[in-house]
């Protein structure tokens, strides 16, 4: 699918520089996007669904997954209609997972200054990037 297809799907938008007439290619393993990772769930053993969460359906214009540091730029999962279901009653102990989605057909990431990228039907845990460094120093959220 075309970055232009998407947008007009969704009704979101992406900044001018990107090409809308590319093709968004559709990933089956671990992608970023900015400050977000996107996980089959099954690499993740140690991540899962409480008892109590409630599975939405994704509409077509999207649900805004994070929102940039300053407020700015959101990451937003698409897809359309009854393909998608969207969790955030996770369970994760580093505290990274925001969510979980599993879809039935490819769905896409939008963020205004990346673009697009697509995932591939499956089970999937959307974390917060980390940045680790040496000595003793703390790791920190990737900021976007």
């Amino acid at each position: 699918m075309r970055l232009a297809d998407i947008l007009d799907r969704s009704g979101l938008d992406v900044l001018g520089h990107l090409e809308r007439a590319l093709t968004v290619p559709v990933i089956d393993g671990l992608q970023a996007q900015g400050d977000l990772i996107v996980v089959p769930a099954p690499m993740l053993g140690t991540v899962g669904v409480h008892s109590f969460a409630s599975w939405e359906p994704v509409p077509r214009s999207g649900v805004e997954l994070v929102r940039g540091e300053a407020g700015n730029n959101p990451h937003t999962l698409v897809a359309d209609p009854g393909t998608c279901h969207w969790t955030t009653g996770v369970r994760d102990p580093l505290w990274l997972a925001i969510g979980m989605f599993s879809n039935t057909s490819p769905v896409y990431l939008v963020h205004p200054e990346h673009g697009g990228s697509g995932v591939a039907p499956g089970r999937w845990v959307v974390r917060r990037q980390q940045e680790r460094s040496g000595g003793f120093r703390r790791n920190v959220l990737v900021a976007d």
